[in-house]
């Protein structure tokens, strides 16, 4: 079976750098206590190296490829409905139908490998930017910071309420069970001694089985949680992906000069103080509240100018150096990045949890950067070769033909 294609090249090198970005900050999730992700004290002490290895993630990649991804499936679903329109079907019809599977793959992904899946929130989020897809692009614009706004409130309001318990049970006259419920919360965040913690260690070194079982036992009120603190900033940036490809960013129409100063721009927005930030909190030695506060809501404002600048930076960059061999990797990567998403949960369970080699909670923050960079060095390697192929990848292509409802083609054409 053989199948022309018809790429939009300057998107699928942003998509294969925001899919190898979020690895870095998945990494985290795979490896340590869910704790780690907001707090790297929850592994223990921490050496330079490693400090320093949570400072550059949070500065420059946490949330922001995420982000990315975000954006590009924002402005993919505007390119599935025109696409199919222009076939003389109903578009937004074929995206609700794209967007069922979607939410089917993740499903099975939670279920089966890892608990941070993000298809399902993207499934979801996408059927509530639908009605907004034919809007002007300074419209979306609107939409998307009003989206940014409501996140931002819940997750500040959220961080406040934890200060307010905080205050609580620091009062004189706080109850028993007040002052044990936030000690206990609290050590869960911070205290790799804690029940909390060692339970969870001792979860993810078990069989195949049990944490099966155990994330079914969890769905209903862990995957609600995660919809409620990530559907708002995935609907800001999927509005605002479909603005700037209607504005011609995303496929890479922008004047060189145009990306590099808004890059630039961006970057001396948000860079300055996700540093502050970043330093304070390891100036105060990682304190549990102050750090879940800077990660889910403090930093929040000044990552929205770092997604853009991101994307500007790497279109920049792709425009100078089109020939470059590493550039076709990426652009590869990208175009499979939802088999590389899914491959990459399956061979780092493979690698971390008890069904495979077992290495849960044994590495700290530095000591997990050469698995990173062997995750992205498979991407780059397999992506690379299977596309000189097929046209698409393997959970692309199986995506693809359950929406369609036939078998898809998947070879390329001679």
């Amino acid at each position: 079976m053989t199948v022309a294609t018809n790429r939009i090249v300057a998107m699928d090198v942003l998509r294969g750098c925001a899919v190898m970005g979020i690895l870095w900050m998945n990494i985290t999730a795979f490896a340590q206590p869910s704790a780690a992700y907001f707090n790297p004290a929850a592994m223990g002490s921490l050496s330079i190296a490693d400090k320093l290895t949570w400072l550059v993630g949070f500065v420059a990649v946490d949330g922001k490829m995420r982000g990315l991804f975000s954006l590009l499936f924002g402005a993919s679903m505007l390119l599935v409905i025109d696409k199919a329109e222009m076939a003389g079907r109903n578009g937004r019809r074929v995206q609700m139908i794209r967007s069922a599977w979607l939410f089917l793959f993740g499903l099975a992904h939670y279920l089966l490998l890892w608990w941070g899946d993000i298809l399902m929130v993207y499934a979801v989020v996408g059927l509530a930017a639908l009605p907004l897809a034919g809007r002007q692009p300074i419209a979306l614009v609107k939409w998307a910071f009003l989206a940014f706004l409501v996140h931002f409130l819940l997750v500040g309001s959220t961080a406040v309420v934890m200060m307010m318990w905080h205050s609580a049970a620091a009062t004189p006259g706080a109850t028993p069970a007040l002052v044990q419920g936030y000690s206990d919360f609290m050590g869960g965040m911070s205290d790799p001694q804690s029940p909390a913690i060692l339970a969870e260690k001792e979860r993810y070194r078990d069989g195949f089985a049990a944490i099966v079982g155990y994330n079914i036992s969890q769905y209903p009120v862990e995957w609600l949680r995660n919809l409620i603190f990530t559907s708002f900033d995935t609907l800001g940036f999927m509005l605002l992906g479909m603005a700037m490809l209607k504005s011609g960013f995303l496929t890479g129409r922008w004047d060189a000069d145009q990306y590099r100063r808004t890059a630039r721009h961006c970057f001396m927005v948000g860079t300055p103080p996700l540093v502050a930030l970043g330093l304070y909190v390891m100036a105060s030695d990682y304190p549990p509240l102050g750090t879940m506060g800077a990660v889910l809501a403090w930093s929040f404002p000044f990552r929205i100018p770092m997604v853009v600048g991101w994307a500007a930076l790497i279109l920049w960059l792709a425009g100078r150096h089109a020939a470059h061999s590493a550039l076709a990797r990426i652009s590869a990567a990208g175009r499979l990045a939802l088999t590389n998403y899914l491959g990459s949960s399956l061979l780092m369970t493979a690698i971390f949890y008890g069904w495979g080699m077992g290495l849960f909670g044994l590495f700290p923050p530095f000591s997990l950067l050469p698995f990173i960079l062997t995750g992205w060095a498979i991407m780059l390697v397999w992506s690379a070769s299977w596309t000189r192929r097929f046209a698409t990848g393997p959970a692309e292509w199986l995506w693809r033909s359950l929406a369609a409802g036939k078998m898809q083609s998947i070879r390329k054409s001679e």
